[in-house]
């Protein structure tokens, strides 16, 4: 069956579906083979479909994270944060995600890193949380940094308290996992600010550390 020519019946997205919760080879194979497949629809109902069935390698995964179509690669980085990765190679993709031109994909690829509480990833993320020119990305950044707890990332998280709003109240949760007089300092200033979520979420972690 060649599923990647773009003369197919539009049946085959539903055949893609059916495909990522059903058993055999016939299933399997359809969606192996569609994660190549022309359509990025395609590329995404397969990509999905073979998470739950675990058959993607590590070429499949350089495949999709670096794949043409924004939403194949914001698909992939969505998938990849729940999944079981140990490969040095796959991360260092993911962290090259953090450099891509759309930002909802530098957003998927922070929270992949957090979630994976990839170390290796702190300085790429400090880049992202002191220099990105979309908030939603430093914010993201800001909260896989203090997901990740490395000390290497305080001053950026430090640095996100003069941000815009939403970062700072990310910062705030991200500060919970340091220590020291510089961060009771900060918190002291940040639970003054002028947003009010800010000053909630300040009072939120004192109250969640007595």
């Amino acid at each position: 069956m060649h599923s990647d020519d773009s003369t197919l019946p539009e049946g085959l997205g539903e055949a893609l579906l059916r495909a990522g919760f059903a058993q055999g080879d016939e299933a399997t194979q359809l969606l192996k083979t569609n994660l190549r497949a022309s359509s990025p629809r395609h590329r995404v109902l397969a990509l999905r479909g073979a998470v739950r069935h675990s058959l993607l390698s590590d070429d499949d995964w350089f495949s999709a994270l670096q794949d043409g179509d924004l939403d194949v690669r914001r698909e992939a980085l969505t998938l990849i944060a729940y999944e079981k990765i140990s490969s040095d190679d796959v991360f260092n993709q993911i962290i090259e995600a953090l450099a891509d031109p759309d930002p909802l994909v530098v957003d998927g690829a922070a929270f992949a890193l957090g979630e994976h509480l990839y170390v290796a990833a702190v300085e790429a993320l400090c880049l992202v949380a002191q220099g990105h020119d979309d908030a939603r990305c430093r914010e993201a950044a800001v909260a896989a940094l203090g997901a990740i707890g490395d000390d290497r990332g305080r001053a950026a998280v430090l640095g996100a308290l003069e941000d815009k709003p939403p970062v700072r109240r990310r910062a705030i949760v991200a500060l919970s996992n340091f220590e020291g007089p510089d961060i009771d300092e900060a918190l002291a200033r940040a639970s003054e600010d002028r947003d009010w979520q800010v000053r909630a979420a300040v009072n939120q972690l004192a109250r969640e550390d007595d």
